[in-house]
């Protein structure tokens, strides 16, 4: 089971769950995807040990998929 989670106050919440060969849940984890990068979150996937890769579409292989908001800095 896939799952995208949103990085936020409590730790991290669950936005989205699927599996490859469930098309109902993975249009789902889309839409939802989708919606949070209009929220302005960034997503992000492991790419190695200690390595993390920026994507705009939902990975649906991927076992997790980390939601965040942009760093402030200055």
């Amino acid at each position: 089971m896939s799952k995208l989670i949103r990085m936020d106050h409590t730790g991290h919440s669950t936005v989205a769950e699927w599996t490859a060969d469930d098309p109902a849940a993975v249009e789902a984890a889309v839409e939802a995807f989708r919606e949070q990068l209009e929220r302005g979150y960034l997503a992000m996937v492991t790419a190695g040990p200690g390595q993390a890769e920026q994507v705009r579409e939902l990975p649906v292989d991927a076992e997790l998929v980390i939601l965040r908001l942009p760093l402030a800095g200055g």
